[in-house]
């Protein structure tokens, strides 16, 4: 991987961004966070964000800061990233209904309520916007994609994590992504 190139860790909300953030961090590719959003009962391990991504619309003067570094980015964003500089995505995938089950302890967690949007419309929701984004990506010549799901790092974390540092051209160490991976919180399986 060149020093230019800039890692982004994406998927939709509980696909286990963090935790391949986690991986990443520990096989020795250095981190873009504030650590602003503390670790909690929903992420334990932290959540490796970094609070200017949210502004990437309107503001892209933190992504040299980023170069040869991994940043997570909502899926939401990643249209935003500037053909400019050249990327490789880590795309998470995990059972939609791990999902649902996960943001939905998430906000019982909180405090806050659940039916907000029936689970039918949000799963319908999520898939045609992990549709559209896939796609996207597919189309862009700036960036390159690993799709990796979250119950096959889970069921087997060293192939994985080979998978992984193979994309990241064998820059990283694979006993140490390995060890990064906690099973215990695998709590919401399909």
């Amino acid at each position: 991987m060149t020093e230019e190139m800039i890692v982004i860790v994406s998927g939709l909300p509980r696909s286990g961004t963090s935790m391949m953030m986690k991986m990443l961090e520990a096989g020795g590719l250095e981190i873009l966070t504030d650590e602003i959003r503390t670790a909690d009962d929903d992420n334990p391990k932290g959540y490796y964000e970094f609070e200017r991504v949210k502004q990437l619309e309107q503001d892209t003067g933190w992504l040299p800061d980023a170069q040869g570094k991994a940043v997570k980015v909502i899926t939401a964003l990643l249209r935003h990233l500037p053909s400019d500089h050249r990327y490789k995505v880590i795309f998470m995938r995990r059972h939609m209904e791990e999902i649902l089950a996960s943001q939905r302890q998430m906000l019982i967690n909180r405090g806050e309520p659940t039916d907000r949007v029936d689970d039918q419309k949000l799963a319908s929701m999520f898939r045609r916007h992990v549709a559209q984004t896939e796609a996207w990506l597919g189309e862009q010549s700036h960036l390159e994609t690993l799709y990796v799901h979250y119950s096959a790092v889970l069921a087997d974390p060293a192939a994985q994590a080979a998978r992984i540092n193979e994309f990241l051209d064998w820059t990283l160490d694979e006993r140490a992504m390995v060890q990064a991976v906690d099973r215990r919180l695998y709590r919401q399986r399909a």
